[in-house]
C-alpha cells in the first residue's frame, strides 16, 4: 500500500537531507547593532560578513533622524503608495534619489521600496509587460542575485517572454542572441556588482549593446551604490555611463546603512512601473520614517564623510591584495568591499568558518545554491569602520587556519 506522506513528514526528510549534504542553512542571533564587532550567545565576534561597507548603520546622525522621523511622521505608511501611504518623506527621498542619477540617466525618476527583492521584481515583471505576450526577451547574467532570477521567473510565467542566459564576462554569445532577435522588447538584465565574486558588470560594452540592438539595460547596483563613483553615486558614475537605455536599481540597507531600495530609470518607464508594477501597487508603503532616515544617509554619502569612509575601504582594499596570499585557497580578484575565498568543497568551507568562529570571527560559509556546485567558499567583507589593523589580524589568522586545514586529511 502507498504510504502517504504529509507536509510535514515531507519537510522533516527534506530538511535532513539538506544537512547530510551540508547545506541547511542557520540562523544566529545578534544582541547589539550592526558594526565591526558582533554579540552573540554572550561572545563578541569580530564580523567581517556585513554589507554595511560605509559602517553606517549605527551611525549616529542616523540614528537620530530615525527618531524624528517617528517624531514627525509616526511609525507606520497605513496603506500602498496609491493610497494614502505615498508621504512627503517618500516624495524628498525620491527626488534626491534620482538626482543622483540625473546626469546618466536623462529625465531620471525614482521609485522607493522597502526592499531590492521587491523593486528587482517589479522592474522585471513591469517592464517585460510593455511588450505583448510572448514578444519579449530577457537577457539574465547566469550569476545573477536570487531576486533577479525569481523576477526574470515571474515575468516569464506571466508574459511568455523567451529568457536567454548569458555570461557577462564573455559577452559574445549576449551579442549573437541579439543579433537575431526580432521581438518588440529586449531586456538585459544583470548586478552592477556580483555579490558573490565582488566583480564589475562591464557597463561600458553592455550600454553600447543595448544602444546597438534596441534594448533596455536594468543593472542591480546593489552592492556598488554608496561606494562606487567619486560621491558614492554608483557604478554609473564610476564608469561616467550617459544612457536613456538604463534602468538603474540601488539598495538602501547595505552601504546607505538603513533599508529599502529604488528603482530609478526616465521618467516615462518609472510612471509605467506604477500603472503596472503590482509590487509596488500592492504593498504597504515603507515607514515614512525610514525615508527621512535615509535622506540624511545621502547627505552623509555625498559629503566629506562619504568621500573618508571610501577612502578608508579602498585602502583596506589594497592591503587585502598586498599582504593575503594564499597557498591553495583561491583569492578571487575584486576591487570593492566584497573579497571571496574559494575552498571548493561544503565541508571544507564549514570547517574554516568553524576555526574562525573559535578564533572570535564571524565570516559565515557560503555554499550553494547561493553559489556554483564545487566553489563553496567565505565571503569577507569589509567596513568602513574596520582599521588596518583589524585587517593585518584577520589575515593572520586566515593564514594560520589555512595552514591548520591543509595539514588534516582533505575533505
Amino acid at each position: 500500500m502507498k504510504k502517504t506522506f504529509t507536509a510535514f513528514n515531507l519537510a522533516e526528510q527534506q530538511i535532513a537531507q539538506l544537512d547530510m549534504q551540508l547545506l541547511k542553512r542557520r540562523l544566529r542571533m545578534t544582541e547589539k547593532p550592526c558594526d565591526t564587532t558582533a554579540l552573540v550567545n554572550n561572545r563578541e565576534l569580530k564580523a567581517f560578513c556585513s554589507n554595511d561597507y560605509l559602517g553606517l548603520a549605527n551611525h549616529p546622525e542616523l540614528v537620530m533622524a530615525l527618531g524624528e522621523g517617528a517624531n514627525k511622521y509616526g511609525v507606520g505608511s497605513g496603506s500602498s503608495h496609491l493610497i494614502s501611504g505615498h508621504s512627503i518623506a517618500h516624495e524628498l527621498l525620491e527626488k534626491k534619489l534620482a538626482s543622483f542619477q540625473n546626469i546618466h540617466i536623462p529625465d531620471a525618476r525614482a521609485l522607493f521600496f522597502s526592499t531590492g527583492y521587491l523593486a528587482n521584481l517589479t522592474a522585471i515583471t513591469g517592464l517585460a509587460r510593455l511588450a505583448k505576450q510572448g514578444e519579449a526577451s530577457i537577457y539574465s547574467a547566469s550569476l545573477n542575485h536570487a531576486s533577479i532570477i525569481d523576477g526574470v521567473r515571474l515575468a516569464s510565467a506571466q508574459t511568455k517572454a523567451t529568457v536567454i542566459l548569458f555570461d557577462h564576462q564573455n559577452l559574445d554569445s549576449l551579442i549573437e542572441s541579439l543579433k537575431k532577435d526580432s521581438n518588440s522588447l529586449k531586456l538585459i538584465v544583470l548586478d552592477g556588482v556580483f555579490s558573490m565574486d565582488g566583480d564589475l558588470a562591464p557597463i561600458k560594452e553592455l550600454a553600447d549593446i543595448a544602444e546597438k540592438y534596441d534594448a533596455l539595460l536594468l543593472i542591480d547596483d546593489a552592492h556598488g551604490f554608496g561606494v562606487l563613483g567619486e560621491h558614492g553615486h554608483g557604478i554609473l558614475e564610476m564608469f561616467n555611463i550617459y544612457s536613456k537605455r538604463i534602468i538603474y536599481i540601488g539598495t538602501l540597507g547595505k552601504a546607505a546603512g538603513v533599508s529599502g531600495a529604488f528603482i530609478c530609470g526616465p521618467s516615462i518607464l518609472i510612471e509605467w512601473l506604477i500603472q503596472k508594477g503590482r509590487p509596488y501597487i500592492y504593498s504597504t508603503a515603507t515607514p515614512p520614517a525610514i525615508a527621512h532616515t535615509l535622506l540624511k544617509s545621502l547627505q552623509l554619502i555625498e559629503g566629506d564623510e562619504g568621500v573618508r569612509r571610501r577612502r578608508q575601504l579602498n585602502q583596506l582594499i589594497e592591503i587585502w591584495h598586498e599582504e593575503m596570499n594564499f597557498s591553495k585557497w583561491k583569492k578571487v580578484v575584486s576591487s570593492t568591499p566584497i573579497q571571496p575565498v574559494i575552498l571548493g568543497s561544503n565541508a571544507n568551507a564549514l570547517a574554516a568558518a568553524k576555526l574562525l568562529d573559535d578564533a572570535g570571527y564571524w565570516i559565515p560559509a557560503i555554499r550553494p545554491p547561493t553559489v556554483p556546485l564545487g566553489s563553496a567558499r567565505l565571503r569577507i567583507t569589509f567596513s568602513a569602520n574596520h582599521s588596518a589593523e583589524d585587517l593585518r589580524a584577520l589575515i593572520k589568522t586566515l593564514k594560520t587556519i589555512e595552514h591548520q586545514l591543509e595539514s588534516e586529511p582533505q575533505l
